[in-house]
């Protein structure tokens, strides 16, 4: 029986999708539920998997094609007796050749190998010899499987040869020649061309300034010194500084509701709750998920959550719900070692606050110089809503509030 393999149904938000990957092929035995292939929209990687056991038929629509929602990819040919016999053919035909030529096995098995679209992408993007790779699949077909062994193979070969001074394997790269100039021309992922798109129209369409305060983080420093074991005891994660920023973003956005609010045409929408973006940097790119209702969060659960959504951008989990909205952000360049930035709207929010290194610098305190623990802080925002004035107050308050915690259980 013939199952139609389909492209998921996307929200109202998403128009149509990229063929990422296939990660079976046709003749390729499929288990129930098993991954198929990977869609990429403009906002997350969605996965379609098999509805049932069988062998992978037809393929409709190739790797780089553009698809709709729920527009048929290929066949799954569930049970495949027949499909299954038809693909053992060229194999059993491949084994014949190779028996036929004792000498010629090695050029025979190179020259039968044939990587599929996954394996071609990833050989192609990662500069490696297909003629180097031994193909597991049927007929000595190189898989997707196959080329991340090679690609493991290389990076622990790298890892070696710079831990030791030993030569290097034969499974390491050779080094480029001296003077050879190389380049490599990947095309841009949908996730990459959408980032694009939307950080042009931010700079095109909003009225848009940063204003910079500095924070001292010695307070926040010492209290986590104070209370990690006993924090991490009770809620079983460990107290970071975003939680705190995130906290304090919220007081300040309730003394200030201009930072929490959109445009929509000629329209001001004033938010009644604090959905807080967090910036996540992934192999695909800065994705924001969204933390929903975080003044009703303590800083366990916003940490927990935090870590979560981590996990997921990394894994390519995110869903699209768990990016749509939110109506502030925060970035943390500072994990990467930025000390200062400009961070860049994420429409339609009207602001922005950008979190740097912490580095030691000499201040003034009391008349006296003392080396403290320092951060830069920017905060961007869209001068057609935010004035000045309520950017630079915004700012000073979320300043106060982790130069002295206090503030925020006291509600001051």
């Amino acid at each position: 029986m013939s199952i139609e393999i389909k492209a998921p149904q996307f929200p109202e938000s998403v128009a149509d999708g990229t063929v990422a990957t296939w990660h079976k092929q046709e003749g390729d035995a499929v288990k129930r539920d098993e991954l198929l292939v990977d869609i990429e929209t403009d906002k997350i990687v969605l996965e379609v998997v098999a509805a049932s056991d069988g062998v992978m038929g037809k393929i409709l629509k190739g790797e780089g094609e553009t698809v709709e929602s729920e527009e048929v990819l290929g066949i799954l040919e569930a049970g495949g007796a027949k499909p299954a016999a038809a693909a053992a053919k060229p194999a059993a035909e491949a084994q014949g050749e190779q028996a036929a030529s004792a000498d010629a096995d090695d050029a025979g098995a190179e020259a039968d190998a044939v990587a599929g679209p996954a394996a071609r992408k990833l050989i192609s993007e990662h500069g490696l010899d297909a003629a180097a790779i031994k193909g597991s699949g049927k007929g000595g077909r190189i898989t997707r499987e196959d080329v991340e062994k090679a690609l493991k193979e290389r990076e622990d070969a790298k890892r070696s040869s710079a831990a030791s001074p030993a030569p290097q394997s034969a499974a390491a790269e050779a080094p480029a020649a001296p003077g050879q100039r190389e380049e490599r021309r990947v095309p841009m992922t949908r996730l990459r061309k959408r980032i694009a798109q939307r950080l042009v129209e931010a700079q095109q369409t909003a009225a848009m300034l940063t204003t910079f305060n500095e924070v001292n983080m010695k307070p926040i420093m010492q209290m986590r010194k104070d209370y990690q074991s006993a924090f991490e005891k009770a809620h079983g994660v460990r107290l970071g500084f975003m939680s705190f920023f995130v906290r304090a973003c919220v007081e300040a956005l309730k003394r200030y509701p201009a930072v929490n609010a959109s445009i929509d045409a000629d329209d001001i929408v004033y938010h009644g709750f604090y959905d807080i973006g967090v910036a996540v940097s992934s192999e695909r790119g800065l994705v924001v998920p969204v933390l929903r209702d975080v003044d009703q969060k303590g800083l366990a659960e916003v940490e927990t959550q935090i870590i979560e959504y981590g996990n997921k951008a990394r894994d390519g989990k995110l869903s699209i719900d768990e990016m749509t909205g939110g109506t502030f952000t925060i970035s943390n360049g500072g994990v990467f070692g930025s000390l200062l930035s400009t961070p860049i709207l994420n429409p339609p929010q009207t602001a922005i606050l950008g979190m740097h290194k912490i580095q030691e610098r000499p201040m003034a305190v009391d008349g006296k110089v003392e080396i403290l623990p320092m951060m830069y802080l920017a905060l961007s925002y869209d001068h057609r809503l935010i004035d000045g004035k309520e950017a630079v107050q915004f700012l000073v308050a979320v300043k106060n509030f982790i130069e002295d915690p206090a503030r925020l259980l006291l509600d001051i």
